[in-house]
């Protein structure tokens, strides 16, 4: 049987937990074909960099599959046909690389760099608000000196 690295993007309006039973669902239909699901990550809700179908966001699935080629195009065909699945991409590989994908080592990083110094704030962190050019109150609209023609 041949590996595969395949990922797909559900449309946004699904809960997480519809979209994570899109992967349980297609990991049996590849078990029907013969094949097997060796693992499955869940990459959560992101932006996509252009709309698809009016979506601007998408759920996006990943799974390492060893399969047969004919279990492989069942499961694109089917998902193909199916209203919550936008987009696929399916890879044949040499091999699975061990531990968890590239995007779920970057967003493990993210949570590990710990809070920002200055207290992470951003730019509504407790600051003194006289940077933005307050002077005072603002003299009444009577007191400006009037054009006269």
């Amino acid at each position: 049987m041949a590996l595969y690295e395949h990922v797909f993007i559900a449309r946004q309006d699904l809960s997480t937990a519809q979209a994570e039973g899109l992967v349980e669902h297609f990991t049996q239909i590849l078990k029907d074909g013969g094949g097997d699901v060796t693992g499955t990550e869940y990459w959560g809700l992101r932006t996509l960099a252009y709309k698809i179908n009016k979506n601007r966001k998408g759920h996006y699935g990943y799974m390492r599959i060893d399969a047969p080629s004919a279990a492989v195009k069942e499961m694109e065909r089917l998902m193909g046909l199916h209203d919550d699945i936008m987009r696929i991409l399916t890879i044949k590989v040499d091999a699975h690389e061990g531990g968890p994908s590239a995007i779920v080592q970057a967003k493990n990083s993210r949570d590990d760099r710990g809070p920002r110094p200055g207290g992470g704030g951003g730019f509504r962190g407790d600051r003194d608000r006289g940077d933005r050019g307050d002077r005072g109150p603002r003299p009444d609209r009577d007191d400006r000196p009037r054009r006269e023609d």
